[in-house]
């Protein structure tokens, strides 16, 4: 049967429930506008299933996620050791479903005149532990660009893209300067360097497209090429959008998927997930992984591809036919 079809055959008969119900989702802000999406249309055809969707970031979500407080934890990044160890100390066993792709977007003010590139290098050192209070003018970085003051405006610590960023430029999640201005919520940023001609931000790339008027994007040249690359659809399929392209996951507890509207919801969320990925602006997986997906759904494949560590430039193919471990 075809997605359409599955789509199709699932959207024809909605979820039927006498009394009220509730889901509870948190977790990644970068995720937030795919399940938001996802909740309201799947709201059209069971309006009696509620749903509270909250921003504390991966880091905050898998916190509320672990302790069985959430039924599914966005995240931009894998589950950790020390998320994997809480979680298994209280008993919550979870499906790790890959839904989407991101790159990671470096913003600037539209009148920043000098900043339309930037190489992996010069991000290392803009954004390396070693920087902070040494790197503050944008000359120290590029001697062709002007003595002005650096302003830097990132997500917070409990972020899985300030993990996955720090982990791709850096070599270590979590290893950066901390003299930057902090939010957990991309809008917040996208407000910040939308005012500041000196500011240089990151954040997923459906922000930057919602707010491509605001902003301004920096090309990244990685460490074995010469070519500036932009984010885009196509590079980021293509794979030269290196190193800050990255999957996005949303995390089911297994118990919680014991529930009827919960289980809807997520086979909703698959199939109907290349759709909606559009919608909103990221990156689709391909069909044959959003299959590979759902089979791992249906026999309720629990546990990690990934082992409790990030791993910068792996396909999602390659995670689904992994071992995953609890």
């Amino acid at each position: 049967m075809s997605l359409l079809m599955l789509a199709s055959a699932l959207t024809a008969h909605p979820l039927k429930a006498q009394a009220q119900t509730m889901i509870k989702i948190d977790g990644s802000s970068t995720v937030f506008p795919i399940t938001e999406a996802m909740s309201e249309s799947f709201r059209e055809k069971n309006p009696a299933t509620k749903f509270t969707i909250g921003i504390a970031g991966t880091g905050g979500g898998f916190k509320k996620f672990c302790k069985g407080e959430t039924d599914i934890s966005d995240a931009s990044r894998p589950i950790l050791k020390k998320e994997m160890a809480e979680c298994s100390k209280n008993g919550i066993y979870y499906m790790e479903l890959p839904v989407a792709f991101d790159a990671v977007t470096l913003v600037v003010n539209p009148k920043n005149k000098f900043l339309s590139k930037i190489t992996v290098e010069e991000l290392k050192k803009l954004w390396e532990p070693a920087a902070q209070g040494v790197i503050t003018t944008w000359d120290q970085v590029n001697p062709a660009w002007p003595a002005t003051p650096i302003k830097l405006y990132g997500p917070g610590a409990d972020s899985g893209t300030f993990d996955y960023f720090t982990e791709a430029i850096n070599g270590k999640a979590k290893s950066s300067r901390t003299d930057f201005t902090t939010s957990e919520d991309d809008n917040v940023i996208v407000q910040a360097v939308s005012r500041d001609v000196n500011a240089l931000g990151y954040l997923g790339f459906a922000y930057y497209s919602e707010n491509s008027k605001k902003l301004k994007a920096a090309a990244i040249v990685a460490k074995d090429s010469k070519n500036a690359v932009l984010p885009s659809v196509k590079a980021v399929m293509d794979a030269s959008y290196k190193p800050l392209a990255r999957p996005l996951f949303i995390y089911v507890n297994a118990k919680a998927n014991e529930r009827p509207e919960v289980h809807a919801f997520v086979d909703y969320y698959l199939n109907n997930a290349e759709a909606v990925v559009k919608q909103v602006k990221y990156i689709p997986l391909s069909m044959k992984d959003y299959r590979h997906t759902m089979v791992n759904y249906k026999v309720k494949k629990t546990g990690t591809a990934f082992g409790g560590e990030a791993e910068v430039g792996v396909t999602i193919e390659e995670l689904l036919k992994r071992e995953p471990k609890n």
